[in-house]
Formats: structure tokens, sequence, C-alpha cells
């Protein structure tokens, strides 16, 4: 039969709290959530320092019911964690016989439990926020930090207005039960993940991508699978022929998209990109083709195993500095969506602030979004790690790369920031050591850090080790060296370019990191693509109409640093060639962004993160479109690959490791000769070569030669001599008039003479 819920009978609490479930032993923080044991017996787990009562609610079905079971948890006064067990008898008593789904009401200080309490209803409410930043609500159901899947977004086509899961006047006794999503109890999976590549950062070529859009449009897939994990894994074996190591897709922890495309022709309220997390353990429910319960999570690790089986490694993009809830309005502060983290501990999960205005009411922000994630305090930080562990260890996830990564070094707690990079407790140390951080062996997992934030000034370069970095300063100059030559504020030096080409040796080598741990790129998803970039003078975002815009942010002309090359086609694409080959040349790790191979647009929007449509799906009609681009492509990763001597495993010293009269890096000048501190220092300088020495790293080439001609005329280049019984062969050459044959010399040709043409604004490649 039904057991009774609070509904209908409210003082059934006390009488059933003798069957509250009590751990023995001190409780850990890794074992928060749903877990089921081998009799099928669930244990709820969950903390709150702040709360007075906790109930887990258990629902037969995620939404359009009643609960079946509203049980009160027992607190652990040590730990804060609450807890509680259901036996499967229990679940069958009460009408639940398949999988449960369950959420977590919360009391506390500002909202006092009383008995006479029931859904809906005001009863014991003090205020929406007290003075310590309470906000408990008893009306709202609460999602479960720690659940494992979660059964549907807040935002439905069923429930489309997100007010129900306000606090303030106008909602706070709506309540959300039968509405709002559930967390889902899981038994273990077991799906493999095949075997993780065991390889170092050194060797990757990182492709960053949509899931969704990796495959949305791609005929080669079954319409079913087209924009899910399964359809992606389909992709695994084109991507390893394409020439990259890694795919590091962009958020795939759920967050709201079960709406996107709700009203026909507009994107106002979509979300395409996902940036606003609101469960940070569990795959998007959207992008499984299996929607069955546990359904995401074996269909995400199938897809894993699909990647680690052709050598490739799976990156994510996590957003670990603030979550999909949200901020509160800025007048009272008394409205805010509680829906998960708010509504059972504010104040460890979030950063307050009781200054500039009344205490603990209002937050710190530093992304821009809302509320800075806490992470200097210790449960919350746990939390993250607990994450970041599931998703590697049970996930089977190579690595991460952290939005705005340099919040995760905040050590504040309360009312600003301070970047910490020395602290053992403090996440980023912690991360390096808990999971841990990518070793010499090629064990451990990739940490790769944005590393800059809203208001908080750069911190590139000064992550620790096991840290990488995205280094934004390897974009700039050489977007300006490409499109503003000749215009102040924009000049770039050959030895800014030289200092890009080696590593980047000044913000990574002084804490012992190296050439590896800065992640170059000229674009990313967060931007002009790479076609965009040098076919657009500015962006189009608010100009744009639905279905390609309008799309907010993006920067302003300055920021983009793009440029149309006068509007010729055949200029704009020997520009991209151009950016791609000296990202492909450049010591570090490359990171393309999915699309640019085939020579993708997105039309002049450089920030469309609400538009979820088939413009902006990865197109693979455009290798028919552009085969002498994507042929090019193909080709310039092969070459990065084939030669150990553009993959640095330390940084250059300018020295003769092997006797036979080169450097392992010259920097030559158009003449021929070594280029000095003169030359390189002087911005009216835009020709720059270097010369890698391949014989110390067992290079199949003696010698790599890189020649970059920034001018608007062409170049004679004096080349190099040659060692003994060498030659230079040219490989490639990104002018528009070598176009025809992908701009490759196949196989690498003999250049004929002591000199050779660089065309203006192109970067010709040989090998000796």
């Amino acid at each position: 039969m039904r057991v009774p819920s609070l509904t209908t009978a409210p003082l059934w609490r006390a009488a059933t709290a003798v069957l509250a479930f009590a751990f023995a032993g001190v409780a850990q923080a890794a074992d928060l959530g749903a877990s089921v044991d081998g009799v099928g017996k669930v244990t709820f787990r969950v903390y709150s320092a702040g709360a007075s009562r906790v109930e887990v609610w258990i629902y037969a079905n995620p939404r359009g019911e009643a609960e079946k079971l509203a049980l009160p948890l027992t607190p652990d006064t040590t730990t804060h964690i609450w807890s509680r067990a259901v036996t499967t008898a229990e679940l069958a008593a009460a009408g639940v016989t398949a999988t449960p789904f369950y959420g977590y009401r919360a009391w506390g200080p500002n909202w006092p439990f009383v008995p006479s309490w029931k859904k809906g209803s005001s009863d014991g409410f003090v205020a929406d926020v007290d003075d310590m930043g309470n906000r408990f609500n008893p009306n709202k159901l609460l999602l479960d930090p720690y659940a494992r899947e979660v059964s549907h977004d807040y935002r439905t086509p069923e429930q489309r207005s997100l007010d129900i899961y306000l606090s303030g006047s106008a909602n706070r006794t709506t309540d959300t039960g039968d509405k709002g999503p559930k967390g889902v109890v899981l038994k273990p999976d077991v799906t493999s993940v095949g075997t993780k590549p065991a390889r170092t950062l050194k060797d990757e070529v990182i492709y960053e991508v949509h899931l969704r859009g990796l495959t949305k449009n791609d005929p080669s897939v079954p319409a079913t699978l087209q924009g899910t994990y399964a359809g992606a894994a389909r992709r695994a074996a084109d991507l390893k022929a394409l020439g990259v190591t890694a795919v590091e897709f962009l958020p795939v922890q759920e967050f709201q998209n079960d709406a996107n495309g709700l009203v026909p022709g507009s994107a106002a309220d979509d979300d395409y990109w996902g940036y606003d997390t609101n469960c940070f353990f569990a795959p998007d429910r959207r992008y499984a083709s299996d929607k069955s319960w546990g359904g995401p999570t074996r269909e995400f690790k199938a897809m894993v195993r699909a990647f680690h089986d052709a050598g490739l490694k799976v990156i994510l993009d996590v957003v670990y500095n603030h979550t999909g809830e949200g901020d509160v309005d800025g007048q009272t502060g008394t409205t805010g969506a509680v829906r998960s983290w708010r509504g059972l501990d504010n104040p460890t999960y979030y950063e307050l602030r009781d200054n500039n205005g009344p205490k603990n009411v209002f937050y710190v922000n530093n992304n821009g979004v809302g509320p800075n994630y806490n992470v200097a305090n210790p449960v919350a930080r746990d939390l993250l790690l607990d994450s970041l562990k599931h998703w590697s260890n049970a996930m089977g996830v190579d690595g991460f790369r952290f939005d705005l990564g340099a919040l995760l070094g905040n050590n504040q707690t309360r009312n600003g920031y301070f970047f910490d990079n020395t602290s053992p407790d403090g996440f980023l140390k912690r991360a390096v050591t808990d999971l841990p951080a990518r070793q010499a062996d090629g064990t451990g997992v990739e940490l790769i850090a944005e590393p800059y934030g809203d208001g908080i000034g750069f911190n590139l370069g000064n992550f620790p080790p096991g840290w990488s970095e995205w280094n934004d300063r390897y974009r700039k100059p050489i977007r300006q060296a490409q499109n503003k030559l000749g215009i102040p504020g924009f000049e770039v030096t050959p030895g800014q370019l030289t200092t890009l080409f080696a590593g980047s040796s000044d913000l990574f080598q002084p804490n012992g990191r190296k050439p590896y741990n800065g992640i170059n790129y000229v674009v990313v998803h967060d931007g002009f693509t790479l076609r965009d970039l040098y076919s657009f003078n500015d962006a189009l975002n608010q100009q744009l109409m639905f279905p390609f815009g309008p799309s907010s942010g993006g920067g302003d002309s300055n920021s983009n640093i793009s440029w149309n090359q006068g509007g010729d086609p055949a200029l704009q694409r020997q520009a991209s060639r151009t950016g791609m080959a000296l990202l492909l040349v450049s010591a570090g790790v490359p990171l393309i962004v999915g699309g640019d191979e085939m020579y993708r647009t997105e039309f002049g929007n450089n920030n469309p993160f609400n538009l979820d449509n088939d413009k902006f799906y990865l197109d693979y009609n455009l290798r028919n479109q552009f085969p002498h681009f994507f042929n090019y492509a193909k080709a310039m990763l092969a070459f990065r690959q084939a030669h150990g001597a553009l993959r640095r495993s330390e940084f250059f010293d300018g020295q003769d490791h092997n006797g036979n009269g080169l450097k392992d890096v010259t920097w030559v000048r158009d003449n021929g000769q070594e280029a000095d501190g003169g030359y390189l220092g002087n911005n009216q300088n835009h020709f720059i070569a270097f010369r890698l020495d391949g014989t110390e790293v067992g290079d199949p080439s003696s010698s790599i030669l890189v020649a970059y001609n920034a001018y608007f005329k062409d170049i004679r280049f004096t080349l190099p001599a040659n060692l003994p019984g060498r030659q230079w062969r040219l490989v490639a050459d990104t002018a528009a008039a070598s176009e025809s044959t992908d701009n490759l010399a196949t196989p690498p040709s003999p250049v004929g003479g002591p000199s050779y043409v660089t065309t203006s604004r192109s970067v010709a490649i040989f090998v000796e």
C-alpha cells in the first residue's frame, strides 16, 4: 500500500523518525548522493551545515505525480551530513517498484520547521534570506548536488516558466515537487571505457567541439543518433584519420537545454553551449539517444570507449566557477532561484559578501554570470574534486579544461578574490595530487585552465606545476601580425613572435613547467571561427536575424582583432591557412576548433552561445566545397605528428647539443643570417624565420625551417646554409597561388636555389 506523504499526514514524520538510518564512524564526502548496495538498499546522503531539518522525497515518476515517500534524514553533527537508508521492501510498499526519483526539502533558521507545514504553505516562514545568508524554503524540491543523473531540466515544453523556482513574495509558496527535476537512483554501472591512452601532453593536438554540433548535421550518422554521445562515437575513426589526438567537448554536464527551440524563430532563452551547469556529476540527458534511466551514463561511457579504442583522449570543458542557479535580484536580494545548492546550504556553496550592502544577502561575482562558487570552502571544494574523480574514474574522461579556471584558485570565502597557487589545501594543488595530474609516464589526467576571470585580471603563467593553461597571449599577437599591420597600438615585433613560436618560456618555465603546459590557439569556440577571423572586420552578432542571430556579447572590433583581407576570398583562405600553419609549427600544444579544418563559418557571429540550429552545427559538405583547404589542414596535422622537433618536451636554450653547428633553434632574418636583438626588437621588421635542429630529437629531417612573411609585399628569403650533403625541400606554402595543389609540395620538392620568394602574409615550410 502507499505510505502516507507529508501532504496527507504531517505528523507521520515524527512517527517514522525511528526508521532514520544512522551511519557508524565518520562520514566521507565522497559517499554523498544516492547509492545502491548489492541487495538494492538505497542510501541517501547530503550535506547541510545550516539546516535544522532535511527530508528526502521519493517519487515513482519524475514529474506530474505526488511523492510516494517523504522521509526525514538523520544528521551527523560532526560532519553535517544527513543520511537515510531505504530498503527495496519499503520502496515497494510505497509504490516505487522501478527506478526511484528523489529530491530534498530543507528547513533552517530563516524558515524553521513547524509540524503544520504542508506543500504550498508559508507555515514557519521568517524571511527569504537571513543575515547569515540562509535561504531555506521547504516548498522547493532541491536537486541533489551529487545526483549521478537528472530526470529533466527545470524548463521544459510542459513547464515553460522558471518563476516557480523563485523565492520572494510572489513565488515562495509555489511548490515544485511534481514539476522540478529529480535525481535518478542508479545502480553502479559496469560499462567499459576501454584503455585510456597513456600519452604525454606534448604529443596532443586538441580538437575543441560541441558534442551535439559534431554530428547533428552529419549524414553518415543515423538520424536517431545525430547530436548524441552515440553519434559522436561514430566519428572517432574519422577524427583519428584527420590527425587530432584529443577531443575536447564543450560542457556536457547537465544544463538547461530541454527547451531549446521551444519558441520557433527565437533563441532568446536558449542555451546551446552549456556554460551554466545544473549538476556537476550528471551527463546531459538530451545528448543521449538512450534516454532510459541510466542510458546517458552507459552511452557516454560507450562513447569514451570508442575514442579510447581509436587512441584518442576525451577532455571535458567543465564550468565550476558558478552554477546554473543564477543570481538574486539586485534591489532586495530576496528573489532568486532555489533549486539545489542555494536551498541546501547557501553560505557553503556560494561566496557571499557582507560589505557594500546588506550582510550576506548579495554575492561576489567574478565570472560575469552569477555568484562565485565558493571553492575556498572545504565542503564546496570537495564537491568539485569528487566530481572530477567521478568523471575520470567512473566515466573514463582523460582530462578537463576549466572555464575561468583562475576563479578556482580563489582562497576567499567571503567578500572578494585572492589567487592562491601555493596552499596544499587549495583546489589547484588538491587537483594535482588527488586526481592526480598527468604524470611523466602518461598516467593521470590533463588539468587545463582558462587562466582569467571577470574583473580579476590574468593569472596566465601563475598556475602551479601539474597545470596547463590556455595561452591567451598566443592568439593576440598572431592576430595583430596578420590583421593589423601598420595600425598604431597593434604593432608586433619579430621577438614577440619568436617567444610564442618557442612555447612562451617566460610564462611557463619559471615555476618548472614545460612548453606543452601552454595550450596555443588562434581561435576557440568563444569568438570567431578561423575563417571568420579573416573574413569580417566586425562581429555581426546583433545585426543578424534568426537563425544566424542575434547573440549578445562577443566583444568589440578591437578585441576581435579581425580583418576581412580587403574582401578578397582567396586572401581570406590564405590568411586562414597561415594562421593554422603558425599554430601547428609552434612549441606548445595546439588547439583547433571543430570545423576549422573544413573552413567553417559562423556568418560573422562570434558568440552564438544561444543558437542551437543547423547553421551552427558542423557542415560536412564544406569538405567538398573547400577540398583544397581540408586537404591542406589534414596534411599539416600529419606534418606535426611526423616531426618530433615540433613537439618539444623542453624549452629551447639556444645551444648546439649535437656538435653539428646548429643551435636547437636559430632565429633567421630575410638575408639568411641569424637575427640579432636589434632586428628582433624592431616592430618595423615583418619577416622572421626559425630553424629547428631535428637531429637532437631523432627527427626524420635534419632541420625544419619555417619562414613567416607578415609584410604586405613579397620578400625574397635567403635560405640558411645546409648541413653537409643536405638540401632544403619545400613542404608547404600558404600563398593563394599554391591553392590548386593544396598548398603542399608532394613529395617535398627541392628549392632549386639559395633563396625563396615568400609571398606577402604567408608561411613557407621547408625540411632539410
